[in-house]
């Protein structure tokens, strides 16, 4: 799988991850074997980045206790977030997230939202110099937070911001992606079929002649190296619970990406439909 680099470390990290939310908030063991595939899936491929948070229900704890039971347990990324107010609320949800995720450090701890950023960031970076977390980051999902999450990257050094962005969602492209590239951040993106709106909107349809050039087979794939094919990208994470689907997902990091002309040519593609 392709791979890009952390700019704060140098670490490669494999380019496309799994989203979890709602798609890993269940109940009882039933929907357990399901979820297990599509984590073994997402290894067996070269990806490794799970991306969960507090806020999505018994993630944390499912993923732990599906990842504690795999060989590739120590090979996976995990990143989750902090969401809530207030310093002690703060470290006390983190320390569940450890327990939860079964973990004695965290790959990747985002301040959810924004939510309290000030005062968990100065935890946060606590909790790194002891070595209980590895990086730190910001979230957001929508395009009217891009200009305060620009704001507070020019202000803090973090390693990791998070948002949205999609063929037809390209607000990040104005400021938001071209400044994480100039300040050495890395990038979650996250929506990237816009909660499923864009694929909704394209079933049923041909995918064009041309897109087999670049051994695009299905349009989350056609979708996902849009996104890929942004050089400030470093990992896209769309959210499923389906090893199939996740599979269809990950074909989107092989192969060739397209250049800035045909770029455009599939933005305008999937303008007309």
């Amino acid at each position: 799988m392709l791979t890009r680099l952390i700019p704060s470390s140098q670490e490669p990290l494999p380019v496309v991850g799994l989203g979890t939310w709602q798609t890993f908030d269940v109940r009882g063991a039933a929907g357990h074997p399901l979820l297990r595939q599509t984590l073994e899936t997402l290894r067996t491929a070269g990806g490794s980045v799970i991306d969960s948070s507090p806020m999505y229900g018994r993630v944390e704890e499912v993923v732990g206790e599906l990842t504690s039971a795999l060989p590739a347990q120590p090979e996976f990324f995990y990143a989750t977030k902090v969401w809530t107010q207030g310093r002690e609320a703060g470290i006390r949800q983190m320390e569940d997230s450890l327990r939860k995720m079964r973990r004695p450090t965290l790959d990747l701890l985002q301040i959810h939202n924004l939510v309290y950023w000030k005062t968990h960031l100065a935890t946060l970076r606590d909790w790194q110099a002891a070595g209980r977390v590895r990086y730190l980051g910001i979230t957001h999902y929508t395009d009217a937070m891009h200009p305060e999450l620009e704001r507070v990257l020019r202000l803090e050094k973090l390693d990791f911001v998070q948002f949205n962005y999609s063929i037809l969602d390209r607000h990040a492209e104005q400021r938001l992606l071209p400044a994480a590239a100039e300040l050495g951040v890395a990038t979650l993106i996250n929506r990237p079929f816009t909660e499923g709106s864009l694929l909704a909107r394209l079933r049923g349809k041909e995918l064009p002649p041309w897109a087999t050039e670049l051994g695009i087979g299905s349009w989350p794939q056609f979708l996902l190296k849009f996104i890929l094919s942004h050089s400030a990208v470093t990992c896209v994470i769309p959210g499923t619970s389906n090893p199939a689907h996740l599979q269809d997902n990950l074909w989107a990091a092989e192969g060739p990406l397209p250049d800035e002309a045909t770029r455009e040519k599939m933005a305008a593609y999937v303008r007309s439909l």
